[in-house]
């Protein structure tokens, strides 16, 4: 249960923090703040604008002045939009599917939820080294996409 109320604050508290995939979140209004900092990777995929941001949960909370609650393994948000490459309209119904390969060869797959305009989950990059990201997503139009790229964590 406390574990539960630390990630529901941190959910508040952090931009764009998955909560739980046992929760409704349908239900609940999700204020996650600026998720606009640095692109990591942008790429058009078949008229698909597609705009990923890799964000340090811990340099995050802290210029916020608030502490990572205790028990998150989860060290950085990975935040994607989708805007259609033609008219800029924000894409953002759609299923997306994230898949990272940390330099140890370990991997985490998470479907990405959507969250205000984008879609996001939070990933374990604790260890330094390049990381591969590879997405997959299907949005309104039906059809499947992918992108990939390489992230080095210092």
């Amino acid at each position: 249960m406390k574990k539960t109320i630390a990630l529901v604050a941190a959910a508040f508290a952090l931009s764009a923090v998955q909560v739980s995939y046992a929760m409704d979140h349908g239900s609940m209004k999700m204020e996650h703040g600026d998720h606009k900092g640095a692109a990591a990777h942008e790429e058009v995929v078949e008229g698909v604008k597609a705009t990923f941001r890799v964000m340090n949960m811990k340099e995050h909370m802290k210029a916020m002045k608030m502490e990572m609650p205790a028990g998150v393994k989860e060290t950085h948000h990975i935040a994607v939009d989708f805007k259609d490459a033609k008219t800029g309209k924000a894409l953002t119904e759609g299923e997306v599917k994230l898949k990272l390969q940390g330099p140890d060869k370990s991997e985490q797959t998470k479907d990405l939820m959507g969250m205000q305009g984008h879609f996001g989950a939070d990933f374990d990059l604790s260890k330094p080294g390049k990381y591969g990201v590879m997405c997959r997503f299907k949005l309104a139009d039906g059809k499947v996409r992918n992108a990939k790229f390489w992230h080095t964590v210092k």
